[in-house]
């Protein structure tokens, strides 16, 4: 187009004011309300576009906002790790997605009215929505790459910024927002905006399938297994799951339909077992490496799960280990190394009691053994993660290995459990030994025994009831204030 942008007028939608309310779902309407308006006025603009209208203005519109300001220092439980701010000030978030989030948001605004007793207030922010986001949210167009329409797009729409789409928040290094305000959530809506596109590109499903409980695995059995699981739950509705869904967004709500076999799988194929209000399990099939753990809990934990727990291969390390004994993570030996620049090795993570004696339960129910018997097949202690997937072949770190009292060797464990801990998702480790290198029993065919088969099925079925134990739990004890740090945001 001739016209410089630099002088287009800029047309957005009309912005009601702000508005102040004690009632939390009020306020999610009103946010839903703001949202619907922004999304529907630049997918409206863009849709002329496409049409072959020609711009004769920029079009821009804002994310809505909540705000709330405490002007005395609070007196809240000290008990609760969230639901309330530290000291008084005005604290602020953008918000996206409010019909994709919108009990989490009436929980954790019913919580602040509740700890504070002051209103909240919501209103049109000052951060511009980008359209990629906008047209996502709304329709099933694709907005086309720079120099395919016959204009400029980001000299007509506002596009993804990454000043707004980092994790500074949650690093603990973002500086108060340009207007004063401490923040009141851990990620941006654009963060969320990006990480909700990506889930949808990595795992070919949509994020609104997502469950509250993930169980993250590096092997294909265990999703044959989790969909044979799923169609038995699916024959009893007393047991509360409704439906399970495969990618490409199939969904079943009877045991005995139909899914189609993908003719290309995507990176992460993730299936959910689908519960009332999020409350039933995802499983999401990372594959072999560190880089695939990051990526894929980068982009969950802006769904904010109540927990995450991997259960997988690994190599045993000691010779008293047989093929399909299970390691239960105690500590983390951190080699993996994709996370040392967010949160460096000399950091702790901590073991979360509450995942832990999940787990051990879970263990003792679905082997029938408990106590000292449960020894015979269970370990615990340090879980060493590389990122090399052939460290076999090099020297190898026997003498570290050793010092750190690792008792077993993956490649994702350490990296799921650094970032539960960086984004405050409860998580845990439960491995299932599938071979043992330092005792010449290497990962070949054939070497599988009917005890290691065995365990690999009860494997998947400990991770789906530990989940549900988790699931029992009230919120306040799953997110432990073991997760939080001195200056924390209010939202969990």
């Amino acid at each position: 187009m001739d016209t410089d942008s630099r002088y287009l007028p800029v047309e957005t939608p009309d912005a009601p004011g702000r508005r102040q309310f004690t009632d939390a779902a009020a306020a999610v309407a009103q946010l839903q309300h703001l949202y619907a308006q922004a999304t529907g006025f630049l997918l409206d603009r863009f849709t002329r576009a496409l049409e072959g209208n020609k711009p004769v203005a920029r079009f821009r519109a804002f994310y809505p906002e909540l705000r709330l300001t405490v002007p005395t220092h609070p007196q809240v439980d000290s008990r609760l790790s969230f639901g309330h701010v530290v000291a008084p000030g005005s604290y602020s978030a953008t918000i996206t997605r409010p019909d994709l989030f919108g009990n989490y948001l009436k929980e954790q605004i019913g919580l602040l009215i509740r700890n504070h007793g002051v209103p909240v207030t919501v209103g049109v922010s000052d951060t511009p929505m980008p359209v990629h986001f906008a047209v996502a949210a709304q329709s099933d167009l694709a907005v086309p790459q720079e120099g395919v329409l016959d204009f400029s797009l980001r000299d007509i729409f506002d596009v993804p910024d990454l000043n707004t789409m980092n994790d500074d928040i949650v690093n603990g290094v973002a500086g108060p927002m340009p207007d004063g305000s401490l923040h009141l959530a851990a990620f941006t809506a654009q963060r969320i905006d990006y990480s909700l596109a990506r889930l949808q590109h990595y795992t070919a499903t949509a994020a609104g399938h997502f469950q509250n409980f993930v169980l993250f695995t590096n092997y294909q059995f265990y999703v044959d297994e989790f969909e044979a699981f799923a169609r038995r739950v699916l024959g009893d509705p007393a047991l509360g799951y409704d439906s399970f869904v495969a990618p490409g967004n199939q969904e079943i709500r009877e045991p005995d339909a139909p899914l189609a076999t993908l003719a290309k799988l995507p990176q992460m194929p993730t299936y959910h077992l689908k519960r009332a209000n999020g409350q039933g399990i995802t499983l999401v099939n990372i594959g072999v490496g560190p880089s695939n753990a990051k990526t894929a809990t980068d982009h969950i934990a802006v769904l904010r799960p109540h927990a995450w727990l991997m259960v997988g291969h690994c190599a045993g390390l000691r010779n008293s280990q047989r093929l399909g004994d299970f390691v239960l993570a105690h500590a983390y030996l951190r080699e993996d190394h994709v996370l040392d620049a967010d949160l460096p090795v000399w950091i702790p993570l901590p073991t979360l009691s509450e995942v832990q004696v999940a787990l051990q339960e879970a263990v003792a129910e679905v082997t029938q053994l408990e106590g000292y018997e449960l020894k015979r097949i269970m370990r615990t202690g340090t879980v060493a993660t590389i990122d090399n997937r052939n460290w076999e072949l090099r020297d190898t770190p026997i003498h570290r290995l050793s010092l750190a009292r690792a008792v077993a060797l993956d490649m994702e464990s350490a990296t799921i459990a650094a970032n539960g801990f960086r984004f405050r998702v409860p998580y845990g480790t439960l491995l299932c030994v599938s071979d043992k290198p330092l005792h010449g029993e290497l990962k070949l065919p054939g070497m599988a025994t009917d005890f290691y088969r065995t365990q690999v099925a009860n494997h998947l079925l400990i991770g789906i009831r530990a989940m549900e134990k988790l699931r029992e739990m009230p919120l306040e004890r799953i997110h432990s204030r073991k997760l939080r740090s001195f200056n924390e945001t209010a939202f969990l």
